[in-house]
């Protein structure tokens, strides 16, 4: 009798008599992955989970006792019969590159706390392919890659966009340690407004409490972020839309600078370029043409003059105007 009354419940349910929570969780997450290759061996699910391949040949009986249409064995692999599918959505081939190719952006620009999400989310996503679709889909993700700029580690936000994305649905006040230089650490009280990227950096654009204004901070600079338990309601805000239409209009306002600079002297820009708005670079004979988008000149030019005759300006004329008077500064404060 217990096994005809099995036949007629579903999978869930009979895991869920089965089993503890956190088995539920694991079987469930086993069977995504199993759904998101055409063969997955005992072996790679045992470290993806982090569990011995004893416990994966008795997750695996579990699921296929539980009416799961496993194939395969111990030593060869497993996969899923074709045409099973748990979750109620199918997405193209076309539909899938283009959410794992955002997938590849998103990766290299978040942190610590969404990657992980990330790899949840891509496993999820390929487990509900067709065959043809995802032999598709491993073909193309190894041949798209995306280099994260390399920046100075106090540089890089680590472990913040998914309290910062709580707060922002939840409507919390944070409290945050900020630096905003070298010198200045500071304590906020911060009503979060939204999340922005923008000069490879996330900032967190909120209401300062102690300014008793909008502020933007670099997520980066977020040395300690604790979420409170007291929630905003009583402001009457402007969207994020409208804050960032507040202030200067950045793709407006940008402008490309071009330099060339000497081969043996490229390393030297290599940290801080990135700081500058670099955009491309090639090589011309024993020179390297590098594009920058700034919307301050005027500080591009204060950057450039640490570099001395390392470096030579290629455009616009503006920016030599620039030079030739901060120069001619630099030279009647010296003399």
């Amino acid at each position: 009798m217990k096994t005809n009354c099995c036949k007629t419940k579903t999978p869930s349910l009979i895991l869920a008599e089965s089993f503890t929570v956190n088995r539920i969780d694991r079987l469930h997450a086993i069977l995504t992955h199993l759904q998101s290759k055409k063969k997955v061996t005992a072996q790679q699910v045992a470290d993806r989970f982090s569990i011995s391949l004893r416990t994966v040949y008795r997750d695996i009986k579990a699921l296929a006792e539980s009416g799961v249409p496993v194939h395969g064995e111990a030593g060869t692999g497993y996969s899923i019969m074709e045409g099973y599918r748990l979750p109620p959505i199918m997405f193209s081939r076309e539909e899938a590159a283009a959410l794992l190719m955002g997938g590849k952006l998103a990766q290299q620009m978040t942190d610590s706390s969404v990657r992980k999400n990330y790899e949840d989310a891509l496993f999820k996503i390929q487990s509900v392919l067709r065959t043809a679709d995802k032999e598709y889909v491993e073909q193309l993700l190894p041949n798209i890659v995306v280099t994260r700029p390399r920046i100075k580690a106090e540089e890089t936000s680590d472990k913040h966009l998914i309290a910062l994305q709580r707060a922002i649905a939840g409507k919390k006040v944070i409290f945050i340690r900020y630096q905003s230089n070298k010198e200045s650490i500071t304590e906020r009280q911060v009503e979060v407004v939204g999340l922005w990227h923008y000069g490879q950096h996330w900032h967190l654009i909120g209401w300062c409490r102690i300014r008793n204004g909008y502020r933007d901070f670099r997520v980066s600079r977020i040395l300690h972020l604790q979420l409170q338990d007291e929630t905003y309601s009583s402001r009457s805000y402007e969207s994020l839309k409208d804050y960032i239409n507040s202030v200067s209009d950045i793709s407006s306002h940008l402008q490309e600078m071009v330099i060339l600079v000497n081969k043996g002297s490229g390393h030297l820009l290599y940290e801080a370029k990135y700081q500058q708005g670099f955009i491309k670079q090639e090589e011309i004979g024993d020179k390297i043409r590098m594009h920058f988008l700034t919307p301050h000149p005027e500080y591009f030019g204060r950057w450039l003059l640490m570099y001395t005759d390392l470096i030579t300006i290629e455009s616009p004329g503006s920016l030599r105007i620039i030079m030739k008077r901060l120069i001619a500064e630099l030279k009647k404060a010296h003399t």
